[in-house]
């Protein structure tokens, strides 16, 4: 079975597709200056864009793990994060607070997708 990555950096690949599996790297937002909500909103439009990339779609997604600095902005993710969702085909999500990267990140989301028969 092949394995294809996409956005290759010195460190990690930003998605990896083996087989019908795409596993994304946890994504951050790129202009971190944003509220949790904007962070969200920002990291949501980058898994579409890789998901894209990788052949697949979010109402392929199976899992997501989402990681707050603060789980006091619990409802602020949400926001963006119901928005976005699609209807009906809802991935299994884990959300816990942790400490990120960088102190200005707010948000980090993975996730794991299936790519169409």
């Amino acid at each position: 079975m092949s394995i294809r990555r996409i956005d290759v950096g010195p460190r990690m690949s930003q998605a990896v597709v083996h087989g019908k599996t795409v596993y994304l790297a946890g994504q951050v937002a790129a202009d971190p200056k944003a509220d949790v909500t904007g962070q969200t909103e920002q990291i949501l439009a980058q898994i579409d864009k890789l998901l894209a990339q990788a052949g697949t779609d979010k109402t392929r997604i199976l899992s997501a793990n989402v990681w707050l600095a603060d789980i006091k902005t619990f409802a602020d993710m949400n926001k963006a994060w119901d928005a976005w969702v699609a209807k009906g085909n809802t991935p299994a999500r884990a959300t816990t607070e942790a400490k990120l990267a960088a102190p200005e990140y707010r948000v980090e989301i993975a996730c794991i997708a299936a790519l169409p028969d």
